[in-house]
């Protein structure tokens, strides 16, 4: 994955995203409750994409700046969200164009399952959080991956690509498959403390048109790994 891809279905991915139940009733209200009170909080949302996060963070007080590898949904963000955010493009996984320590918070929606290596993203992140600073992410979940694709091996890193459905469009998208001990190493490394690691159940207030009949007597399914992490 690049940030061209995104660039060709931004606009089908942003409106999946917005109303969808993986991402409006499920991943979406668990980062928010792990965010919690972000009033007068100063965040950075890593791959903001159409800025959809940014926007309740900002609604709740919070100050946002955000960036995205895809111009494409930079653009969007902007359309969005105006002036009321400092958006950028730039890419995870290289230096960030912010000075140390600007931040307390940072929120990463399901953005580091597509790196090939977690360390310089994390050191990054580390850098221009404040001491204490929180990381708040969501990960594809790494039980998905040797579920989906029978025969693989949980406990290797691998690259691997799935079919996905964005607003009726069929597009493919590449990830990285971590193990959990990996992707705990790696941030326990990058100098981060785990906090919390979550599995959540889906948002209530879900819509019954937006639930699989197969889900609809289930208040939990495993689709995304949350983690809440703090800087030393």
């Amino acid at each position: 994955m690049n940030a061209s891809n995104y660039d060709q279905f931004a606009a089908a991915y942003a409106i999946e995203n917005e109303s969808s139940l993986l991402n409006a009733y499920y991943e979406r209200p668990a980062m928010l409750e792990l965010a919690a009170e972000v009033k007068w909080r100063r965040i950075l949302d890593i791959g903001c994409g159409a800025g959809v996060l940014a926007q309740e963070l900002i609604a709740r007080g919070a100050t946002v700046s955000g960036f995205d590898a895809s111009q494409e949904m930079i653009a969007l963000a902007r359309k969005r969200l105006g002036d009321s955010a400092d958006l950028r493009v730039s890419r995870l996984g290289e230096q960030l164009p912010y000075e140390d320590g600007s931040f307390d918070d940072a929120v990463a929606s399901l953005v580091f399952h597509y790196l090939p290596d977690w360390s310089l993203a994390l050191r990054e992140i580390r850098r221009v959080l404040k001491p204490r600073g929180r990381l708040i992410m969501s990960v594809n979940h790494p039980i998905l991956y040797p579920w989906n694709h029978k025969g693989s091996d949980y406990f290797k890193v691998t690259e691997y690509s799935d079919e996905v459905n964005l607003n009726g469009e069929s597009h493919e998208l590449t990830y990285w498959h971590y193990p959990l001990h990996v992707m705990a190493s790696a941030v326990l490394e990058a100098g981060f403390s785990i906090e919390r690691i979550w599995e959540p159940p889906y948002s209530k207030h879900a819509p019954t048109e937006v639930v699989p009949e197969a889900l609809r007597d289930r208040e939990a399914f495993l689709s995304f790994l949350f983690f809440e992490l703090k800087s030393k």
